[in-house]
C-alpha cells in the first residue's frame, strides 16, 4: 500500500524530529513537517496529505484557525490537534474548527499512533476519501481518477469497487474468487470471465501499455496494485 503522508505541524523541533523518527519506522507512513501554520497550509494545499497532526500553539497563528482555513479551502483529510491544555473547552473549540480528534501533551506515542490509524481507517471508508494509485489521484466517491495534469479518467461502479478493494489489500495478491465475492457478492451467475472483462477494460483506461500492465498486475491466480 502507498505510504500515507502525515504532516506534523509543531514549532517544537525536538518533538517534530521525534515524531518524524518514530513514524518513519513504519512503512505505512511518510512523515513531512512544518514549523508554523503558513508552511503547513502551503504544504497541505501543494500536494496530497493523508492526515495532519496540528499543534494548537503555533508562532504565527492559533492551530485551530489554521484548521479552519484548511477546511474552508476544501482540505478533507483528518486533522488531529496536539495541545498542552487538556480542558473540555479546548477540545470543543478544536473540534468546532474542523479537527477530528484531540491529543493532550505529553502523550504516549502508542496512543497517538492508535488514534492516527483510527482516523485514517475511518476516513478511508468515508465519501471524501482520496487515494494515490501510481500516477493517479483516486476519488472513489466521484468514480474518478485524476492524472498529474488534472485529466480525468471516469470509472464505472464496478471498476471503482475493484480498485478500492485492491488498494486496501496493499501489495497482497487478491484471488479472482475473493474479488468476485467482494465486488459482486454471492451470485452464481457471475463467472471469472466477467471479472477478467472488467480488469481488461480497466487496464485500457489506466495503463500506458495495457498489454504490459505495470499498475494493475496479474500474479499467482489473482491481481494486485503496484504503487
Amino acid at each position: 500500500m502507498t505510504a500515507r503522508k502525515i504532516l506534523i505541524v509543531d514549532d517544537d523541533s525536538d518533538l517534530r524530529e521525534a515524531l518524524v523518527e518514530q513514524l518513519s519506522l513504519y512503512e505505512e507512513f511518510e512523515p513531512v513537517e512544518a514549523e508554523n501554520a503558513a508552511k503547513a497550509i502551503q504544504t497541505a494545499r501543494g500536494g496530497h496529505i493523508d492526515l495532519v497532526l496540528m499543534d494548537v500553539g503555533l508562532p504565527d497563528m492559533d492551530g485551530r484557525e489554521a484548521v479552519k482555513l484548511l477546511r474552508k479551502g476544501g482540505f478533507a483529510s483528518p486533522v488531529i490537534m496536539l495541545t498542552g491544555h487538556d480542558s473540555d473547552s479546548d477540545t470543543i473549540l478544536g473540534l468546532e474548527a474542523g479537527a477530528n480528534d484531540y491529543v493532550a501533551k505529553p502523550f504516549k506515542f502508542a496512543v497517538l499512533l492508535a488514534r492516527l490509524r483510527a482516523q485514517l481507517r475511518q476516513h478511508e471508508q468515508s465519501e471524501e476519501a482520496v487515494f494515490t494509485i501510481g500516477p493517479y489521484t483516486f476519488r472513489p466517491s466521484a468514480k474518478l481518477l485524476l492524472d498529474a495534469k488534472g485529466s480525468k479518467v471516469r470509472l464505472t461502479e464496478k471498476e471503482t469497487s475493484i480498485l478500492k478493494y485492491l488498494f486496501r489489500a496493499g501489495e497482497k495478491v487478491v484471488t479472482r474468487e475473493v474479488l468476485l465475492h467482494e465486488v459482486w457478492g454471492y451470485n452464481a451467475g457471475i463467472t471469472t470471465h466477467t471479472l477478467e472483462t472488467h480488469i481488461y477494460r480497466l487496464r485500457q483506461k489506466i495503463e500506458r501499455d495495457p498489454s504490459n500492465a505495470q499498475l494493475l498486475v496479474t500474479e499467482g491466480g489473482g491481481y494486485k496494485l503496484v504503487p
